[in-house]
């Protein structure tokens, strides 16, 4: 569950059904970054973060920074991104896997550890 920090969980109520859910369109009127002019990509990530705000792997820094993004913004930030579902047009996962090994490959030809790559 969200810390909400910014106060973006908005229901939206259909019927007799409702859904939560994280409004970049909020985050902005809040005056968290220029949301609106954001890349389709990164509005993306910035909805996982606002979902997953928990203090420990995402913050509000985090959430802050992406907003405030910008083309010729230098930040070197990481982001976590947590995935709700991927979407593979293999089902065996075949493909997912090799491209695990070759990541980690890579990190170590880079002098890194393997399990810094982590499929969490």
């Amino acid at each position: 569950m969200s810390l909400d920090s910014f106060h973006t969980r908005t229901t939206l109520h259909v019927g007799d059904d409702s859904v939560d859910y994280f409004s970049l369109p909020a985050l902005e009127q809040a005056g968290i970054g220029h949301v609106s002019r954001l890349p389709y990509s990164l509005k993306i990530l910035l909805e996982n973060l606002l979902r997953r705000e928990d203090a420990a792997f995402v913050h509000a820094a985090d959430i802050r920074a992406l907003a405030g993004w910008t083309p010729r913004a230098n930040l070197q930030n990481e982001i976590s991104f947590m995935p709700a579902r991927v979407l593979l047009q293999d089902f065996t996962g075949v493909p997912c896997v090799v491209d695990l090994a070759a990541m980690r490959d890579g990190v170590i030809q880079l002098g890194g550890r393997a399990e810094q790559v982590n499929p969490l």
